[in-house]
C-alpha cells in the first residue's frame, strides 16, 4: 500500500535483514522486512517470543545496523545524530541508573544533548505519567511498574519525533498499562511523533493506528487502521 499521506516521512527500510552468529550457524532475527513510518502514527510490533521484535526496533532506533538492506531516516537525521534528541528509547527493562534519582534519570538525555533547564523538562515529562512525586526516587525504591512509567518519561523528555517501545506496560497491571499507553499516545498527538511499541498485548495494540504482526523474523502481515500509512 502506498503512502496516502503528506506527513513528514521519518524513516524508511527496503529489504531490511540482521542475522546473528549462533555457534557454527547463523540466525536471521530480521528477514527482509521492508517499511515507511511517517510523523505522527503509531505502530504496534506483535508476534510470539523470539520472533524480532526487539531486533527491529533496535534497528529503527540506530541502535543496531543491519546485515544488509537499506535502513534510512530521511526526516531525522544520519544514525549517529539520532539519539537522545531526534528517537526516543524504551528498553524491555528499565534499565534507569541506580545512583541517580528518578528525575536525574529522565533529565539525563537533555544533559547529554547539552540542553537546558533539564530537571524542569524532567519533572514535566515525570508528570505527564503521573509520577512526578516519585522524583527524589532512587531505582530502589521503586516498584517495577513504576521504573516503567519513569523509563517512559526518560525516553519522551527530548520531545523526539519517534519513539520506539519494547514492552513497556510489561510490568504493570491492565489498567496501569492502558492508562500509560493513553497517555504516552496523548503526548505524541500534541507533539506530532511517531510511536512504535512492540507488546504482546492484543489490548494494547488495538489503540495504534498500525500493526505489524512478525513471525521467524518476517512481516507476516501488516494490518493498517488509519488512511495515513506508509506501509512497505
Amino acid at each position: 500500500m502506498e503512502a496516502s499521506c503528506m506527513a513528514k516521512l521519518l524513516a524508511t527500510a527496503t529489504d531490511l535483514w540482521r542475522s546473528f552468529h549462533r555457534g557454527r550457524g547463523i540466525v536471521a532475527a530480521v528477514q527482509g522486512c521492508s517499511f515507511r513510518i511517517h510523523a505522527g502514527e503509531t505502530i504496534a510490533i506483535m508476534g510470539p517470543s523470539g520472533c524480532g521484535k526487539t531486533t527491529l526496533l533496535n534497528l529503527i532506533a540506530g541502535l543496531d545496523v543491519p546485515s544488509s538492506g537499506l535502513l534510512d531516516w530521511p526526516g531525522l537525521g544520519s544514525s549517529d545524530t539520532l539519539r537522545p534528541e531526534r528517537i526516543g528509547v524504551v528498553f524491555q527493562s528499565a534499565n534507569l541508573i541506580p545512583a541517580l534519582t528518578a528525575v536525574e534519570n529522565v533529565a539525563l538525555p537533555i544533559l547529554l544533548g547539552n540542553g537546558s533547564d533539564a530537571e524542569a523538562r524532567a519533572l514535566t515529562a515525570l508528570a505527564t505519567f503521573g509520577v512526578e512525586a516519585l522524583a527524589a526516587k532512587l531505582p530502589e525504591q521503586l516498584s517495577g511498574g513504576q521504573a516503567e512509567r519513569i523509563a517512559v518519561a526518560r525516553a519522551i523528555v527530548t520531545n523526539p519525533e519517534l519513539v520506539v517501545a519494547d514492552e513497556p506496560t510489561g510490568q504493570l497491571d491492565l489498567a496501569g498499562a492502558s492508562i500509560m499507553v493513553d497517555r504516552l499516545l496523548a503526548w505524541g498527538q500534541r507533539t506530532g511523533s511517531a510511536i512504535i511499541i512492540a507488546t504482546h498485548d492484543e489490548r494494547m495494540a488495538a489503540k495504534m493506528s498500525r500493526i505489524w504482526w512478525m513471525r521467524h523474523g518476517k512481516f507476516e502481515r501488516m494490518v493498517e487502521r488509519s488512511a495515513c500509512t506508509g506501509a512497505g
